[in-house]
């Protein structure tokens, strides 16, 4: 069965709730948990260097508090259930990118993650990190709904 389980968290409810379940689903199958966040870079679209320095340290400055009271919370969800977890942060522009490569680093045999289950053109147009990981991950992957 699997032994390590990545659980990709963004914040929003439906990551929180499947960080939940694999935390549970980690706990009946005796595995670890590595929880990660992924950060998206800062793109710059201004010239005034004065406003581009200020802008990039405040939104660097609240993405990283941001995704480690995310990855505090997990960790303490994880050691509430008995289960020990790891975390991590990374920057990527391609957050499912990030994913494979932090499972393939981490060792996890299993990818946990959210998907919002939107299907036709909806799924085509907004795109979604879970159809980009299953799409191209080697590594399983449990969805979430």
């Amino acid at each position: 069965m699997y032994k390590r389980i990545l659980i990709p968290v963004d914040g929003s409810e439906l990551s929180l709730t499947a960080l939940h379940k694999g935390v549970a689903f980690a706990k009946e199958i005796g595995a670890q948990v590595h929880v990660l966040t992924v950060i998206e870079p800062f793109h710059v679209f201004s010239v005034e260097t004065e406003q581009l320095a200020q802008t990039r340290a405040e939104y660097e400055g609240h993405a990283v508090g941001h995704a480690e009271k995310l990855l505090s919370a997990a960790a303490e969800a994880a050691s509430k259930a008995g289960v020990a977890a790891e975390t991590s942060l990374v920057q990527a522009d391609h957050p499912y990118e990030a994913i494979i490569e932090t499972a393939a680093k981490a060792g996890c045999d299993l990818i946990a993650m959210a998907s919002h289950g939107r299907r036709g053109l909806a799924a085509v147009v907004l795109g979604s990190q879970t159809v980009k990981v299953l799409t191209h991950s080697t590594t399983p992957v449990l969805v979430y709904r």
